[in-house]
């Protein structure tokens, strides 16, 4: 058996690999090195063993109930690039002793759901954004993502950011900007509180990105949503120079504006490879 995992700061996904269809899938909060200490992920990684224990003996393949071994661990998650990688690594290798275990980076485990074995540029846009030139088997060279600040150009976060400040000053047509500030119930004066006072304002920012998914259609919001992502293609891909290489994605915002992303890649000369929303089953798939 192996367990391939998937983990975001608040959300992880552990894909049980067994033989013929009898392989499952289990949910529990995610794991941050950089942000847990090592009860935070001790409960969470005891946690989903006793989980996966449960489905096991429980009817998903109780045959193999008791005999709880895993070959291979493959974690890839948020957070995980040295020095903080490894304790989690410890840890998964104290809850999982049977167990060869490896931890890598949420954006190498994006770049095999997406390419397998073959050559591509591989890129996040979820609440962050994240971009790799990839060889087919490890992360070739990489754009520094930068965070919601400084980069993260066409993720949640930012999208966000463009939105309230086209809001407030202005920017989008009259009705456009009334119908925000009455949905989310927001002034100013709030927003200001929630960007510059307020602990984690990317994920407050990346929450008024369904906005922009219900006018997608608007041309105002369109040209926001296009003019982004083609500025990540330019800030982020264009150093790769491999206009040869298909560009894939993972992550909510990809898939929510996979249009408006398809043509920012046509307008920049790129050709898209696929979209995942959750990659989970295709890294499975390259661990086969």
């Amino acid at each position: 058996m192996k367990l391939i995992v998937d983990s975001g700061s608040t959300k992880a996904a552990w894909y049980v690999a067994l033989p013929g269809s009898m392989s499952f899938m289990i949910r529990t909060a995610g794991i941050n090195p950089v942000r847990d200490d090592l009860d935070a992920m001790r409960a969470v990684v005891g946690g989903a063993r006793v989980s996966v224990e449960s489905e096991l003996v429980l009817g998903r393949a109780s045959s193999l109930g008791q005999m709880l071994r895993f070959s291979h661990v493959y974690f890839y998650g948020a957070g995980c690039i040295p020095p903080y990688s490894g304790s989690l690594c410890s840890l998964l290798q104290e809850v999982f002793p049977e167990a060869e275990v490896a931890v890598e980076s949420d954006l190498l485990g994006a770049a095999r759901a997406l390419c397998g074995h073959a050559e591509g540029i591989a890129c996040i846009l979820g609440t962050g954004a994240n971009s790799c030139l990839y060889d087919g088997r490890d992360i070739a060279r990489q754009t520094p993502a930068l965070g919601w600040i400084l980069g993260d150009e066409g993720s949640g976060a930012v999208l966000g950011r463009l939105l309230v400040s086209d809001v407030l000053k202005g920017q989008l047509p009259p009705a456009l900007c009334t119908e925000f500030l009455e949905r989310f119930r927001l002034t100013q004066a709030e927003v200001i509180e929630r960007v510059y006072r307020q602990p984690q304002p990317n994920r407050f920012l990346a929450s008024l990105v369904p906005f922009l998914a219900d006018h997608a259609e608007d041309a105002a919001v369109h040209a926001l949503l296009v003019g982004e992502f083609r500025r990540f293609l330019v800030r982020n891909v264009a150093a790769y120079g491999r206009r040869d290489l298909t560009v894939s994605f993972v992550g909510g915002v990809a898939w929510q504006f996979r249009s408006e992303l398809q043509q920012a890649l046509e307008a920049e000369g790129y050709v898209l490879g696929r979209i995942e929303k959750e990659p989970i089953r295709r890294m499975a798939e390259f661990h086969q």
